[in-house]
């Protein structure tokens, strides 16, 4: 069999040296029908053997009947259907070849972003127990966001996946940028949007800030794969070889690695580094309102006599003055704020872990003294009580002197003294 080497020497030779067939033949050791055929083919020699048969062969009409009625079908469950009791590499890769056919194309488009058009939003866990005070540790939440056109990325961790902690992470980010993408994409997050349409907060943080929050299809990750992605870059390039003492500190450090290293890497995807980008993806975003969004976890409630709010697993002291009264707290990822009739009479660090139990001592003074104080007047009344006759329907009697009763029925029981020697009043003693 001629090689590719003899095929193209025989062709110059003949073509460009006007060698004989004979004279070739001879040069390399061919036939000369062979070299005839070398001259008159128009493609290089190939060495592609035809199909051979194969085991698959004799099951693949079950095959296809299966993919037919569940084109998803494992090729193990095939193997376990049809009695395959061969290789199982054959049956996967004819499976593989097969179902293509049986299921719709489902083609997925390259989309270029305007500068300014949009920004990524997902919740990334980081395989890392986070130090969060009293000897426990957190698998907490990072919020990261991506920015379309620029591709630049930024990420906080945050106290926990509710919607008012999302919220304050996102501001957090935004307010750190200056300005606002026009459009926030976001998957199915139970506190954004998971029935499919925007939580109550998530719209009132979209409406202050003039944008729109759009969900992605529901168990379509591709729709943010940008972020998706970037997710997956930080535990292969930020996480390995890092130790955290606080959340604190983690913030601290992926700050510096984004700006450093994430951002200021090449894309091969947008042909330079997103913060060559940044300037003009920011020029394209809207304006920071004037007043800021609500952000945090919220609540109300009427203090009871322990004068504690649980937030987020934790309790917090409030002032006990407030007793029987509703109060309002708010709580950032950095403070709780507790407020009754718009007063302020609670504020504490917000504190990451669980089961805590946080007092200000101003509160535990202000109960202690409260306390000498509902004693005395309970004592001032269980006295006036034990002097002061009453019904039993609860008004007073007065206590009056027995001779007020005699005046009352005329009944004098004072008579005048009496002497032993007169008879007369020894008779009528008599």
């Amino acid at each position: 069999m001629i090689t590719l080497e003899q095929w193209a020497e025989a062709r110059r030779l003949h073509r460009a040296e006007n060698v004989s067939i004979k004279e070739i033949a001879r040069r390399l050791g061919l036939a000369r029908n062979t070299v005839r055929a070398a001259l008159r083919a128009d493609a290089p020699p190939s060495r592609e053997r035809g199909p051979r048969g194969s085991l698959v062969d004799k099951v693949e009409p079950q095959v296809r009947v299966l993919l037919a009625e569940h084109p998803k079908m494992p090729a193990t469950v095939i193997a376990e259907r049809i009695g395959w009791t061969h290789s199982l590499t054959i049956l996967k890769d004819r499976v593989r070849e097969l179902r293509p056919l049986f299921l719709p194309p489902d083609p997925a488009d390259r989309i270029e972003y305007a500068p300014g058009e949009l920004a990524q939003c997902d919740l990334w866990f980081p395989p890392v127990p986070i130090p969060v005070g009293a000897s426990a540790t957190r698998v907490l939440p990072v919020l990261a966001m991506t920015c379309g056109y620029s591709r630049v990325t930024d990420a906080v961790m945050i106290p926990s996946r509710k919607g008012g902690d999302i919220l304050a992470g996102m501001w957090e980010i935004i307010g750190g940028w200056g300005r606002c993408p026009r459009t926030l994409v976001w998957d199915r997050e139970a506190a954004i949007g998971g029935t499919g349409r925007l939580s109550a907060p998530a719209a009132s943080f979209a409406g202050t800030l003039g944008v729109r929050i759009k969900l992605t299809p529901a168990r379509d990750p591709e729709s943010k794969g940008l972020v998706e992605r970037r997710n997956g870059y930080f535990e292969t390039s930020f996480l390995p070889g890092r130790s955290f003492v606080s959340p604190l500190d983690f913030n601290a450090q992926i700050k510096v690695w984004l700006s450093g290293v994430a951002n200021a890497r090449h894309l091969r995807s947008i042909g330079t580094t997103p913060a060559t980008r940044w300037t003009a993806d920011r020029a394209g975003m809207v304006e920071l309102p004037p007043v800021a969004p609500q952000v945090g976890l919220t609540g109300r409630i009427r203090l009871s006599r322990d004068y504690y709010v649980r937030i987020d697993g934790n309790d917090y002291s409030v002032n006990p003055a407030s007793i029987g009264r509703f109060v309002d707290w708010i709580a950032t990822p950095a403070l709780v704020a507790i407020t009754c009739a718009g007063q302020i009479v609670a504020t504490h660090q917000r504190v990451w872990a669980s089961g805590a139990t946080i007092t200000d001592p101003e509160h535990r003074s202000i109960a202690r003294a409260l306390r000498t104080e509902f004693a005395a007047t309970r004592d001032r009344a269980t006295r006036a009580r034990r002097d002061t006759r009453s019904h039993s329907d609860g008004h007073v009697v007065a206590l009056r002197a027995l001779p007020d009763y005699d005046a009352l029925f005329g009944v004098a029981f004072d008579p005048a003294p009496v002497t032993h020697d007169t008879p007369a009043t020894t008779a009528e003693r008599q």
